[in-house]
């Protein structure tokens, strides 16, 4: 069967999106996988250095997938990958730590950039506070420290992202996450030549559409089902 790998948001932990993505899978007889990664990207979590997409918490993600392929019914050709804000954020990371791995990504409202997003907010706002926590302190106070930020942006790895069959939505008008960061994103990596990359605006604020996604995920096995009749 195929399996939805769902990623929780940026401060909570793997539950948070189980009433979201269960009955979806379930209406379709699909598995769902709701990774632990380090926890919550928040100063409150003991684990906060490991979490934030550090490189440890991307391989829980491959290392619960290994482990559920091995053990379960499900099809390797069919592995989809879905997250919203912090989720998508993570979605990102992961697809581009291992592209070959999905059929699929959906990443609504993600942060793409850390550095940008924390000077959104300024220092004063909680979400700059919590990746400070995260990552050591703010953009620029030490060279590891500005690396940190570096190595957990999405925006860093458009290379790896141009080889993944990725769909990415953000609202006009929200209010958590600004467009604007998306869409300098989303030009920078045309710029590198995705194979397929959709990206899309939509009339909305800090929020996702699940069943759209799965609609989405739905197309991309009916290609899997075409490619094995007439190959």
């Amino acid at each position: 069967m195929p399996l939805v790998v769902g990623l929780h948001t940026w401060s909570h932990d793997r539950f948070n999106q189980l009433d979201n993505y269960l009955p979806l899978c379930k209406e379709r007889g699909w598995a769902l996988l709701l990774p632990e990664f380090r926890g919550p990207n928040l100063r409150g979590n003991p684990n906060r250095d490991l979490a934030c997409g550090s490189a440890a918490a991307r391989q829980d993600i491959v290392d619960a997938v290994n482990f559920v392929a091995e053990h379960e019914a499900v099809d390797p050709r069919k592995l989809f990958l879905l997250g919203a804000s912090g989720g998508g954020h993570m979605a990102l990371l992961t697809a581009a730590f291992t592209p070959g791995l999905w059929r699929a990504v959906e990443a609504w409202c993600p942060i793409t950039d850390l550095r940008e997003w924390h000077a959104f907010y300024g220092p004063r706002n909680r979400y700059a506070a919590e990746l400070e926590y995260c990552l050591g302190g703010e953009p620029g106070c030490s060279p590891e420290v500005e690396a940190e930020y570096r190595s957990r942006s999405p925006v860093n790895f458009l290379k790896e992202l141009a080889k993944v069959n990725l769909s990415v939505h953000h609202g006009r008008h929200d209010k958590i996450v600004p467009y604007r960061i998306t869409y300098r994103f989303a030009a920078l990596l045309e710029e590198v030549g995705p194979e397929r990359f959709y990206f899309d605006f939509f009339d909305g604020g800090h929020e996702a559409d699940n069943l759209r996604s799965f609609a989405w995920f739905e197309k991309q096995l009916s290609h899997v089902r075409r490619a094995s009749v007439t190959g």
